[in-house]
């Protein structure tokens, strides 16, 4: 009689058949109890599944939240995740999937500010006029206006430009000005749609230009249009909340400056201004003087422009009334001693500018003997840099002299001047010395603490 393979006296293997070890034989050879998930995840999976038709997150606990950050979709749609789901490990996984390079640190370490920062940067910067439609933008402003604190655009693109017939561009001239109600109705984004409505936005960078251009190069890609000024002038003012404002390499001179700043007058909370390369001259620097008088603004930056002597005299003039200033930046533009004076004589009414940037002004030591008697009696000044001026041998001895009697000054840089050597050697002297002695008041002032 013939053994049964499955009887008590059989030779078992559970190598060669683990059907022989199992209490229960099912269909499906890879069953186990051992696999099968507990009803809690199955829940959970059947929340992952169905989130777009059926957002279940806030009842969940701290623990099935993170589960299903960890395994949701990320390409729900904005409007079922924005306002429903935390900073987290969704965000992280939405923000890695879309962009190679991710450092959270830039967004104070929250992803979900860092996508849809960068989510409404990529909008705008992506728009065309008379073709994008504004509700693309509009439609993102309930879902991103709590989590938006900067927007750093660095392109705006132009409106497309439609190709001329043969007769066009012989009579262009005339066409242009018989259709120029033809002409678009805005030459780049307007920012005036989106910027009141952003309640949290503390940062706006802008650059008018065009990246990649290539071979379809203008320069009006590169600069803005009086309307594009007009425009965002009546937007920043509208922005209650901006901090920082800078626009850049944009061709900005003194007309254009002059619109933005009257509107800037009296903002409430504005307190950094960058308006470095561009073409701002006399007119817009006395425009920017008036405005320092009429805001809280703490930084001015006016690198590289083309600034000369009457523009610095009236930035000096509303210098030695200003209270709230702590950085001056003039860095590359045309002030000579005309302008460097103006700047030294008004720092002897100031006792709040930390910093001061007069960097390749084309001073000499006329300029050099007034800021060493700033340097004499200011106790407030931290750092000066006259670097790439032709200061020469009398205006480095004037400087040696007057920091022979400061011990607040913790940076000059005097590099490119014609100064003389052992002038430069006793200047770095003194600010090492003073360099110690502010390391040793912060620290008796951390002990305090």
């Amino acid at each position: 009689m013939r053994r049964s393979p499955y009887s008590p006296g059989a030779n078992l293997n559970p190598v060669e058949d683990f059907r022989k070890m199992r209490r229960i034989i099912a269909e499906d050879p890879d069953w186990s109890l051992n696999i099968v998930p507990c009803l809690s995840k199955l829940c959970l999976q059947s929340i992952e599944r169905n989130f777009e038709g059926k957002p279940i997150f806030e009842e969940l606990t701290p623990i099935q939240k993170d589960f299903v950050q960890e395994n949701l979709s990320t390409s729900l749609p904005l409007h079922v995740t924005a306002n429903l789901i935390s900073d987290g490990v969704y965000w992280k996984r939405c923000c890695e999937q879309r962009w190679d390079l991710c450092d959270v640190s830039h967004y104070g370490h929250s992803w979900k500010r860092m996508f849809f920062e960068r989510h409404m940067e990529t909008i705008i910067e992506l728009f065309i006029p008379e073709v994008t439609e504004t509700k693309t933008v509009l439609v993102m402003v309930p879902l991103c206006r709590n989590y938006v604190k900067r927007l750093d655009i660095s392109q705006l693109l132009p409106p497309i430009k439609e190709p001329q017939n043969e007769e066009e561009e012989e009579f262009g001239l005339e066409l242009a000005s018989d259709n120029e109600y033809d002409r678009p109705s805005l030459d780049h984004f307007d920012f005036n749609i989106l910027l009141d409505k952003l309640t949290k936005l503390e940062e706006l960078h802008l650059v008018y230009r065009v990246k990649q251009c290539g071979m379809n190069f203008e320069w009006k890609m590169f600069e803005m249009t009086t309307r594009d000024c007009e425009s965002l002038a009546k937007a920043l003012k509208s922005c209650k909340t901006l901090k920082l404002l800078k626009l850049h390499q944009s061709h900005i001179e003194d007309e254009k400056c002059r619109l933005l700043v009257k509107d800037l007058l009296d903002h409430p909370s504005l307190r950094e201004l960058d308006f470095s390369h561009n073409l701002i001259g006399d007119k817009g620097a006395r425009a920017i003087g008036k405005l320092l008088n009429r805001s809280k603004l703490e930084i001015l930056n006016l690198c590289d422009n083309e600034i000369r002597g009457l523009g610095a005299k009236a930035i000096a003039h509303a210098l030695s009334k200003n209270s709230t200033l702590l950085s001056l930046n003039l860095r590359l533009n045309r002030l000579r001693d005309d302008g460097g004076q103006a700047i030294g004589k008004a720092l002897l009414n100031n006792n709040t500018l930390l910093h001061l940037h007069l960097g390749g002004n084309e001073l000499t030591g006329p300029t050099a003997v007034t800021l060493s008697k700033v340097l004499v009696q200011s106790n407030t000044l931290k750092s000066i840099n006259l670097s790439c001026n032709n200061l020469c041998v009398d205006g480095g001895r004037a400087l040696e002299e007057a920091m022979s009697h400061n011990t607040s000054v913790t940076e000059c840089d005097i590099r490119l001047t014609e100064v003389d050597k052992q002038s430069v050697s006793f200047i770095n002297q003194v600010v090492w010395a003073n360099q110690s002695l502010e390391q040793k008041r912060h620290a008796q002032e951390s002990k305090t603490k």
